[in-house]
């Protein structure tokens, strides 16, 4: 099994959303034990602890402009952090907080060289917000990092698109708005829905994955943990029935962590409050083992 110098970098940020509770996701995660489990795995890992991240009570929560601008800051700052860790060569692992913080995250990954990118979601993340009915930015981040939207996201790290859609892979999908679903189906992007998962089965859909992303020589993975049926992630902040089960997110990861391409990755959308018992932190914290080489043999 390869090993990594881990870092752990949390992202307490749910201002990407209107919805309060994931930004006590990295504690949720840490609470279950992430740095020992992945340390029994033969990882040296360190936890590098959280990026700032201001309150949605504070006048950033006013206004879709106020909102951006902190969002906006918030993500630079992650970028920062996350371009260390790649120019030194370590692992990074992310935890959110909303999937904003992957426009920081990928376009660190990115930086250096091309970078593909498996996003395991139950939704698209494709709006701008001309298509957007809610505004929220966390249903934007994989339209800022291919160059589409606002240029406060679009230029987080350094200005351009971070990726070009071919070099992306989404898993799982199976809520899109209206446009959000015109735009997605016309980008080049590959998108795996439900339906796709339970015609081909998750090995066939993993393998297919990695064979699009093969002239690329890093992978980032971003779950989001709403992936999951909520029978099985039930502490997410906009769960969807009919989602990945136990064993296919599990099968999943261990797929993608024996290509030994995977350099880092993001678990979002934790919101302990709507949990029961911890269970979603406690499976984010399995699923990132499986990743980083955990096996049943």
């Amino acid at each position: 099994m390869q090993t990594h110098t881990i870092r752990i970098i949390g992202v307490p940020m749910d201002l990407g959303q209107n919805r309060r509770g994931v930004d006590m996701g990295p504690s949720a995660v840490r609470y279950a034990n992430l740095k020992a489990v992945l340390e029994r795995l033969g990882h040296t890992v360190f936890d590098e602890g959280n990026v700032p991240v201001p309150n949605p009570e504070e006048h950033v929560a006013v206004g879709t402009g106020r909102r951006l601008k902190a969002v906006t800051a918030v993500c630079q700052h992650i970028y920062e952090r996350a371009s260390q860790c790649v120019q030194a060569g370590d692992f990074a692992l992310f935890l959110g907080g909303d999937h904003s913080i992957s426009i920081g995250t990928v376009a660190a990954a990115a930086q250096q060289e091309p970078v593909g990118v498996i996003w395991v979601d139950a939704h698209g993340d494709f709006n701008t917000r001309d298509t957007s009915p809610s505004g929220n930015i966390h249903g934007m981040p994989v339209a800022a990092l291919i160059g589409e939207g606002d240029s406060e996201l679009v230029n987080i790290g350094y200005e351009g698109a971070k990726v070009q859609p071919a070099q992306i892979v989404q898993i799982g999908i199976r809520d899109l708005d209206d446009q959000e679903r015109d735009r997605l189906a016309h980008s080049g992007i590959s998108v795996f829905t439900m339906r796709h998962v339970d015609e081909l089965g998750m090995a066939a859909i993993a393998r297919q994955a990695l064979d699009r992303l093969r002239h690329l020589p890093r992978i980032h993975v971003s779950l989001d943990m709403d992936s999951l049926d909520p029978a099985e992630a039930p502490g997410v902040g906009t769960p969807v029935p009919g989602g990945l089960s136990y064993r296919e997110a599990h099968l999943l990861m261990e797929i993608l962590g024996e290509s030994q391409r995977v350099r880092s990755m993001d678990i979002v959308e934790v919101n302990p409050i709507l949990d029961d018992r911890n269970m979603t932190g406690k499976l984010a914290v399995q699923l990132a083992a499986s990743l980083l080489g955990k096996r049943i043999l």
